[in-house]
């Protein structure tokens, strides 16, 4: 399975912190499955840290591609047609990061990995 995780379970996930339920634990653990994180992850991290939000992310903000690699996960890059796709989607979530990770998602045939119910409502495969 290819998956994709949303930011905060990327950060739970580095963080080690016991937020993720065992079955998306396993998912994500799983080495027969592919596990991406997109850049806009990374862009909403960095950018969340710098305005005093996420001081939790302190421990690897600093090398947030290093941190990726060293869990394991592959890293995935957003290209423009991807900013088309994102600003196409219906206004039902106004998060522009979230937009963009449900537009990589269903271009990419990627399981969104979320607790974010109001994903569904764009048609994206959600796991949780």
């Amino acid at each position: 399975m290819r998956i994709l995780l949303d930011t905060h379970v990327l950060i739970w996930w580095l963080l080690d912190l016991p937020l993720i339920p065992a079955s998306a634990r396993a998912l994500i653990s799983d080495d027969r499955n592919e596990a991406f994180v997109s850049a806009a992850s990374a862009w909403e991290i960095a950018i969340k840290f710098k305005q005093g939000k996420m001081p939790e992310a302190a421990g690897f903000v600093a090398d947030l591609e290093g941190a990726i690699g060293n869990a394991g996960f592959i890293p995935l890059p957003v290209v423009v047609r991807d900013g088309e796709r994102a600003g196409g989607l219906p206004l039902h979530h106004k998060d522009p990061f979230d937009r963009m990770l449900i537009a990589q998602a269903l271009a990419e045939s990627l399981t969104l990995v979320s607790n974010e119910r109001l994903f569904d409502r764009y048609g994206v495969v959600r796991l949780w």
